[in-house]
């Protein structure tokens, strides 16, 4: 089981922007150092706390000062921009870091971001669907490219102004090939998406924010999609984040995890169970899906999705996800504010160092 890190990020209003840019960075810095296989990062244009405007843009500069680490958009918000500038955004990420870069693609979640762009009363799944398309169509045709596909409001050519002797035409292209991998998040339980994902080749990230009785249904549809283009399904190629933190003693996880005023994991749950429920979207914390919304309170809600302690203590509880959850290929370690910068280190280096290769070792895999 491979280890990957994910960070919307999410850290308290009032914190200096600029800090938490190099904070965010250097969390990535050492997950490759520490071998983590890749690191998603997330982007809002209206979310102070979630404040990565560009992903893209961000995890370029970590292209020069990053080795081996894959680096993935978590998203990318494909509503939001013309898939040319995607298309050509994300090839020049590739390009600049030698193909390690993964596209993780969504429609954008959030709605004040739809509300500044002025498509909010659009439907924004489809906007997603249409510009995806496109964007592979970029990647596999040559100028010039005439693209006019069904019922996508795209319609991409360089016919009429493009003049290829002198480079005037070209769309750029990634550095993998045909493409780079391309991830989708996953949240709901039994999401049709997934199927969609294991039909075209595209691999699901389960998010951190689902209880884990609902993983499975990720995976059974993904593999449904999998059936259906006579391929059959990789273990490897699903990933699900989890909120992860330990210590060298129980003690001090349960602390800094649980019981102290200024958790980080405490103050990352409590904004998603405001914005979730704000959303409509508290199914996501529920084991029952009739369960009312009124029992979905914070301590409920930290005690199914916050995996915490020791290293044994841990390996036992990521052991039991799997065995729960099914044959995930990744397990995907959300990031979160760095209150301690000394525990937050450790926590990465123990998980990397001890708990993983003793996972691995229970599970026979290297």
């Amino acid at each position: 089981m491979r280890l990957g890190y994910f960070t919307m990020p999410v850290h308290p209003l009032g914190r200096d922007w600029h800090q938490t840019l190099q904070e965010d960075r250097e969390a990535i810095i050492l997950a490759d150092e520490l071998g983590f296989h890749d690191a998603f990062v997330g982007e809002h244009l209206t979310d102070a706390c979630e404040n990565i405007t560009s992903s893209k843009l961000f995890l370029a500069t970590l292209a020069p000062v990053t080795k081996n680490i894959k680096l993935a958009s978590g998203t990318s918000n494909l509503s939001q921009s013309h898939p040319v500038l995607v298309a050509g955004h994300a090839a020049m990420l590739d390009q600049l870091c030698g193909g390690r870069f993964i596209f993780g693609i969504s429609a954008g979640a959030l709605a004040c971001d739809a509300e500044v762009l002025g498509i909010l009363d659009e439907d924004r799944n489809k906007m997603f669907a249409e510009a995806i398309d496109v964007i592979l169509e970029i990647w596999k045709r040559d100028p010039p490219y005439d693209i006019d596909l069904p019922d996508n409001r795209f319609k991409v050519s360089t016919r009429e102004k493009g003049h290829l002797p002198v480079g005037i035409g070209y769309l750029s292209k990634p550095f993998q090939k045909p493409h780079p991998e391309i991830v989708g998040t996953v949240l709901a339980p039994f999401s049709k998406g997934v199927i969609a994902m294991g039909e075209r080749d595209f691999h699901p990230l389960s998010g951190n924010f689902l209880v884990a009785n609902w993983l499975s249904s990720h995976w059974e549809n993904y593999c449904v999609g999998k059936a259906n283009a006579g391929v059959a399904p990789d273990p490897a190629d699903w990933r699900v984040a989890r909120s992860v933190f330990v210590a060298d003693d129980d003690k001090t996880a349960e602390r800094y995890a649980r019981t102290d005023p200024k958790s980080p994991y405490a103050f990352y749950h409590n904004q998603f169970l405001v914005k979730l429920a704000r959303a409509n979207r508290l199914n996501l914390f529920k084991e029952d899906q009739n369960q009312p919304d009124e029992e979905v309170t914070h301590d409920n809600v930290m005690d199914r999705l916050v995996i915490h302690g020791g290293v044994n203590k841990v390996v036992d509880q990521i052991l039991a996800l799997r065995e729960i959850a099914g044959p995930f290929g990744e397990l995907v370690y959300a990031g979160m504010d760095w209150v301690d910068p000394k525990l937050a280190k450790r926590s990465m280096q123990l998980l990397a160092e001890e708990v993983m290769p003793r996972v691995n070792a229970a599970i026979g895999e290297s």
